[in-house]
């Protein structure tokens, strides 16, 4: 006898337990990451329907049979409509090389990018390239560093093989511009020893990622401070074995888009009923607008429930239904698993408060959202420039290879935009994943479109280019913070603002860091005449 339907129901749901990281592959390619994406299992009618779905796509699959093999989850599933199987994948990890497999091509690309370098850079000498660990400085495996010298003139390298995740080639500019500063550092320690003149200066970053992937490098590239250092952008074509070089010299060359902002009142008077259901458990829970069909029940910023438009399977009018669940798998709310529902909302609130258990996984699951909730709520705590009246968390705004979810939009007093990112743990990318949402926030806001797409309805916003300001607890700033902060254009005026470890109780700046631009005269050379100073400013 063959694998019954709640046997697969059963397998799927405790892999996926398990596996809140994971990605679904589907003829060979990634279809969903469930660190974004959401899925339900239905085990009724003798069959077991696998729903999964995310902002950029909606698919059901009936799931015939399940195999476990080197710790991915391999199913035989059938498309609505269709006879014929097909294969879907389940893997735990998005890396799904073994350590052997994955040295084996960082070594074979250490020397493909050898011979790059060697073409492209005739008269340049390569000491050494390395994929070594050097975790002191932040380096990893997966990113192969060196230096190009010619006479008095360096450049660093850093290059990221084909095989490696997306979003470890979004990273590179981060790691790339720690090498940076570490050659110099290594150079000026050096040169400090020696008599004479300096024996060479690392000039700027030659920074090489695969072909197609470089949208995102570029946009942050192209915000960077070129009176700092020099920066280049390549797309290395391993099986084509070519190089091409990536401008990054417009600054509003960002592939964007904007959602549009939905009407609130509208939305939330259309969803009264199931307001109403959810809030007789949990009176003074959060209801958030996601979409004109769609909003959110958190507490604390943990998303429990959602209520969305949906259609009756027979007669296709519309109706209101409920899904909820704290993780990637939802449930649709019906009166049979009520109970359920009301369980966890009770352990949700009797958890997620400032003296709940601190190691229970509520008490820490998305601890940003939490931050970001009391954040919104009363924005001045971050900077009394910042107004209170409007304040939008979460604004999507799409480009070709992401989906960016900006965390707090507001303006300042006298209108400026203002873009807050908020981070509750170390984070080595904060700055450019800032930076990042910064530039598409400018980008939108030149062409006018915030208040086009029915954001800050009725006010005057400044002609201004955005403030940018980074957040994040005092202790659990990640250490190469201030060197890449040192890079970022002289144009962005931002603001690091470092606040109270127990800000869960109440949210209080330690300490503020910003920008001055000092010009050394007579030493202009390469970018050596410009220096940025990090002033830290802390609360009377």
């Amino acid at each position: 006898m063959g694998v019954t339907p709640d046997q697969l129901t059963r397998t799927l749901q405790e892999f996926l337990n398990e596996a809140s990281g994971a990605v679904v592959l589907e003829d060979g390619a990634v279809a969903f990451d469930l660190a974004r994406a959401k899925y339900s299992i239905s085990g009724e009618y003798n069959k077991c329907l696998l729903h999964l779905w995310s902002a950029e796509r909606n698919a059901v699959r009936r799931v015939l049979d399940a195999e476990m093999k080197n710790g991915m989850l391999r199913l035989a599933v059938q498309r609505l409509g269709q006879s014929r199987p097909t294969k879907l994948e389940i893997c735990r990890e998005r890396d799904r090389r073994s350590p052997s497999a994955k040295k084996t091509c960082r070594t074979a690309y250490e020397a493909k990018l050898r011979r790059a370098l060697q073409r492209h850079f005739p008269g340049f000498i390569i000491p050494r390239l390395t994929t070594g660990m050097d975790l002191e400085k932040s380096f990893g495996p997966i990113y192969t560093r060196g230096l190009l010298r010619r006479g008095q003139s360096a450049f660093a390298v850093l290059g990221v093989n084909e095989k490696e995740t997306q979003a470890s080639i979004d990273a590179a500019l981060t790691f790339g511009i720690l090498w940076l500063d570490a050659c110099r550092n290594s150079h000026f320690s050096q040169n400090r020893a020696e008599v004479g003149p300096p024996t060479s200066w690392v000039e700027g970053l030659h920074l090489f990622v695969p072909a197609g992937s470089s949208a995102v490098v570029r946009a942050r590239m192209a915000n960077l401070n070129r009176n700092a250092a020099k920066w280049s952008l390549f797309e290395f074509d391993e099986r084509e074995d070519s190089v091409t070089e990536v401008d990054c010299s417009d600054r509003g060359n960002v592939a964007t888009r904007l959602v549009h902002a939905p009407n609130e009142t509208a939305v939330l008077e259309r969803f009264t009923e199931s307001i109403q259901r959810v809030q007789r458990i949990l009176p003074n829970c959060e209801v958030a607008v996601l979409s004109v069909a769609e909003i959110s029940f958190r507490w604390r910023g943990l998303e429990f429930a959602r209520a969305r438009m949906g259609a009756e399977a027979v007669t296709f009018q519309s109706k209101q239904e409920v899904v909820f669940g704290v993780g990637p798998e939802e449930r649709v709310l019906e009166e049979r698993n009520w109970d359920f529902f009301s369980q966890l909302i009770t352990a949700v609130r009797n958890t997620r408060h400032i003296y709940g258990p601190k190691q229970h996984a509520l008490f820490r699951l998305h601890a940003e959202r939490w931050l970001e909730s009391l954040v919104a709520g009363d924005v001045s705590v971050v900077s009394e420039r910042l107004e209170l009246r409007e304040v939008y968390s979460q604004v999507p705004a799409f480009a070709a290879a992401d989906r960016a979810m900006i965390d707090v939009l507001t303006t300042t007093h006298e209108g400026r935009l203002a873009v807050v990112e908020l981070k509750a743990d170390e984070d080595i990318h904060l700055p450019l994943q800032g930076l990042d949402y910064w530039s598409r926030v400018e980008w939108h806001h030149a062409r006018g479109e915030f208040q086009k797409y029915g954001y800050f309805a009725g006010r005057e916003l400044s002609s201004e280019a955005p403030l940018l300001f980074l957040v994040a607890p005092a202790l659990r700033v990640h250490p190469a913070t201030d060197a890449l902060l040192r890079y970022l254009s002289a144009e962005i005026e931002w603001e690091f603002v470092g606040i109270d470890e127990r800000w869960r109780e109440d949210v209080k700046v330690v300490f503020r860091k910003r920008a001055e631009k000092r010009i050394h005269p007579g030493d202009e050379r390469a970018g050596r005449g410009s220096e940025t100073e990090l002033l830290m400013e802390k609360p009377a």
